[in-house]
């Protein structure tokens, strides 16, 4: 049993002086921090019980979760905290959680956010989303069956993602009898297993989140226990925006603030360090410098802001700043690079693809990001090193990351400096708009560093001008026998004929040379594809017009080809001929192998081709024949600007 409970009881000053009732919690520092653990090890009954023993519940509330817990409750007659939290509709069905909860509370002393994460392994990921803003984690553990595999992911996990205060709740003592004996066998297993990972402390304690031990109060029922209650320890831990005060100054820029010609301000959050009027400031990534004019609020300007503090600041030189862009002190500035070792926790039902380009979303900055294949996948059982080819729902792994320009960075783990504003990062599919990873910056690679782009002085518009021609890329593309290599080699014959200086790259000719290491599985495709979009770009450079012939079946990766080139200069040409006819016609004898299962990915058998969906030029070759598709082309072109 537990002694009567100490709370913060705010109804009392709310009804005494409603104003310094709002003075006090305003001031108080937050906390925010998250529960995990396996399944059924009690997360959500101990956030209902903070939430109760905090007074943070509202009298309906009570009463309808006394309501709820006689129909959907697991403890009899007696109140399940765990409704509190479990929203959903299947949560409460299968006595699980699911989703991430967020709940807010206060003591006397501290205000908090606390998420309740999902304890099955397949809800990994949305354990990640709220481990990603979390000061602190409370890693419980059922005493009646100690570490399990998803104690020690969720640890790994925890302390990959930068929290460094974690709190071992070892829970349901009162079903262990209050048993130090086991209860100490529990905390040196997990000392074990945080050592392993480089954890190199947590603070342990045993707790009951049903009966209330040791949760806001000490238990008499645990004697043998002198450390601090749940609560006292909640209240007392340094969080990490006290830390980041202490940092350099960065400053990720959100907004450039104008609302007429005599005002140019750039707002943001600080992400670390102080700042004041007078200082010295780097413009990152350009590397440009200026001096802090004004600190600009709603409420009037400052004479110092902090980290955690969202401002508008000015500068007193007319300095090229955008949204995107990293203000940092002039001395002591952040990392920029374009290549980077991270480690990457993979959220999507499809798997990721070595090569394919992704969205990355790092602060403020957005850019275009093409993974490599991992160096390793980690084994969160074993702490084993697993090599993998490419990362599946749910999975962790180490692989570098090449941006197609320089961005500002920090280091995820070095938080004093901003390290989670300007190293922890989300990968976004460039076709759906859906997250598929989130990862961490572990370190730039040292040749991002040696690696610089040399001017040169003949120019691309001088190489197009000394043709007398705009370059162009035309993308042939569609199945295997349709006819692409045919009709894209009439219409460079056209095109020669015309005086016009191209090259036909064609599928076949470039895999015998420059992509001969290729194969055909999903992931060498986008490899192909991506070295060809880079050589016809290349190509494009010297001024001609470049013709590629490839199956190039995925949308993703014949978009990363279009954005290279300028607008107007990408043609998709979709020569469309029906599966039937193309194999019917099957000139090199490839879908009768596919067929018979001599050949293994072969596209429109046993691998996806996704036709374009507004393609430049679309070509029915049931229609039309590969003479009348050339002329059409070449008309199309050279009607468009091909000439100049």
């Amino acid at each position: 049993m537990t002694d009567t409970p100490t709370v913060y009881r705010p109804e009392a000053l709310v009804a005494d002086d409603i104003d310094a009732y709002l003075d006090t919690h305003q001031h108080k520092s937050m906390l925010r921090f998250i529960t995990c653990g396996s399944v059924d090890d009690g997360k959500s009954t101990l956030i209902g019980r903070l939430l109760y023993d905090s007074k943070m519940i509202f009298e309906d509330q009570l009463a309808a979760l006394e309501n709820d817990s006689k129909v959907s409750g697991t403890q009899g007659d007696a109140i399940d905290f765990a409704l509190l939290v479990d929203g959903l509709a299947a949560e409460r069905e299968q006595g699980i959680t699911i989703d991430v909860a967020y709940r807010f509370f206060a003591t006397e002393k501290r205000k908090f956010i606390v998420a309740d994460t999902p304890g099955h392994e397949q809800y990994t990921r949305n354990m990640a989303t709220g481990a990603s803003t979390a000061d602190l984690a409370v890693i419980l553990i059922d005493a009646r069956k100690g570490v399990l595999t998803q104690t020690r992911r969720h640890s790994y996990l925890a302390h990959l993602l930068g929290i460094r205060h974690i709190v071992l709740a070892v829970n349901k003592m009162d079903l262990i009898g209050y048993d130090q004996a086991q209860y100490d066998a529990i905390v040196a297993d997990y000392t074990a297993f945080a050592n392993s990972i480089g954890i190199e402390e947590f603070t342990a304690v045993p707790i009951s989140g049903l009966a209330g031990d040791n949760i806001a109060s000490k238990s008499s029922d645990t004697p043998w226990y002198d450390g601090p209650t749940l609560i006292e320890h909640l209240e007392t831990v340094e969080i990490s925006v006290d830390a980041r005060q202490q940092g350099a100054f960065r400053m990720p820029v959100q907004w450039v603030n104008r609302p007429n010609l005599d005002f140019r301000g750039f707002a943001g959050q600080i992400a670390s360090g102080t700042v004041k009027p007078g200082d010295k400031v780097r413009i990152l990534p350009s590397g440009k410098t200026a001096t802090i004019g004004r600190i600009v609020t709603f409420d009037g300007d400052l004479d110092q802001a902090v980290a955690g503090q969202s401002v508008t600041l000015t500068f007193n030189e007319e300095v090229d700043c955008s949204h995107g862009d990293v203000i940092a002190a002039a001395d002591n500035p952040s990392g920029t690079a374009d290549q980077f070792e991270t480690s990457i926790v993979w959220m999507d039902e499809a798997p990721l693809l070595p090569g394919r380009a992704y969205v990355m979303k790092l602060g403020t900055q957005t850019v275009s990001a093409t993974v490599a294949t991992p160096k390793y996948q980690v084994n969160v059982n074993t702490m084993e090193q697993m090599a993998a080819k490419s990362l599946e729902l749910n999975s962790i792994g180490v692989a570098e990351i090449t941006t197609d320009r320089r961005i500002a960075f920090e280091p995820y783990n070095d938080s004093m400096n901003g390290g989670r504003d300007l190293g922890g990062f989300i990968l976004v599919d460039k076709l759906t708009n859906a997250t598929v990873a989130a990862g961490m910056i572990n370190f730039a690679l040292r040749r991002s560093q040696n690696v610089h782009w040399q001017n040169v002085d003949i120019t691309r518009e001088a190489h197009a001008a000394q043709k007398n021609q705009r370059p162009r890329l035309l993308w042939f593309t569609g199945l295997s026998g349709s006819g692409k290599s045919t009709i894209a080699n009439l219409v460079e014959k056209r095109l020669h004929a015309e005086g016009k200086h191209s090259f036909l790259l064609d599928g076949d000719n470039v895999r015998h040379g420059l992509n001969k290491d290729l194969g055909f599985t999903d992931t060498d495709r986008v490899e192909n594809i991506r070295r060809i979009s880079e050589v016809a770009k290349l190509m494009t450079d010297a001024g001609l017009i470049v013709l590629t012939a490839f199956i190039s079946p995925f949308r993703a990766e014949r978009k990363i080809a279009r954005d290279l080139m300028a607008d107007g200069e990408f043609f998709e040409i979709h020569v469309d001929t029906p599966l039937s006819v193309a194999e019917e016609r099957d000139v090199k004898g490839l879908y009768k192998k596919a067929r018979s299962g001599e050949l293994q990915n072969f596209t429109g058998i046993d691998s996806p081709y996704e036709a374009p969906e507004n393609p430049e030029i679309h070509i029915d070759t049931t229609a039309m024949s590969a003479d009348e598709a050339a002329e059409m082309i070449v008309d199309h072109i050279l009607g468009n600007g091909a000439a100049q």
